[in-house]
């Protein structure tokens, strides 16, 4: 488990959420952010996992023992992304409520409006090793004997 680098727990079968993973991976130049799902065992061991009910879930940024959620996990990730994302975190002015409420429209249909997805499609060996809680590669399909 990395310690050392915020960590953003998301919804691993979530078409959104994957994107969202993706392009803050390829824009995070400096691999300070490492990524898990909150269904995954980092997430348990830091207390981050998520409610019963996957319509709440969140995206969470773990950094130095605080978890926050929604669109404060939101900001702040793009305050650690570079410029010119890095100016997006002004959406900080906007009040907390207004923010979470849009997160939390947006949130309720991101299946039905984004699809379901793997995080993993796409993603360089590098990218790849920023994901915590990966299982094991899938096994190599069984070649056909003859008899």
């Amino acid at each position: 488990m990395s310690r050392d680098h915020p960590i953003v727990f998301f919804d691993g079968d979530c078409g959104l959420c994957s994107r969202a993973v993706r392009f803050m991976i390829r824009r995070d130049k400096h691999a300070r952010l490492r990524f898990a799902p909150l269904l995954g065992p980092t997430a348990q061991s830091l207390g981050v996992a998520p409610t019963d009910d996957p319509a709440d879930w969140s995206l969470i940024l773990y950094r130095d023992g605080v978890a926050l959620d929604r669109s404060a996990a939101a900001v702040r990730i793009a305050a650690i992304l570079p410029w010119p994302w890095r100016l997006a975190a002004a959406i900080w002015i906007v009040p907390k409520p207004l923010r979470d409420a849009l997160y939390r429209a947006v949130a309720r249909r991101r299946h039905r409006l984004f699809g379901r997805s793997d995080v993993c499609g796409a993603l360089t060996d590098d990218e790849r090793s920023r994901l915590l809680d990966l299982g094991p590669e899938p096994p190599a399909p069984a070649s056909a004997s003859t008899s």
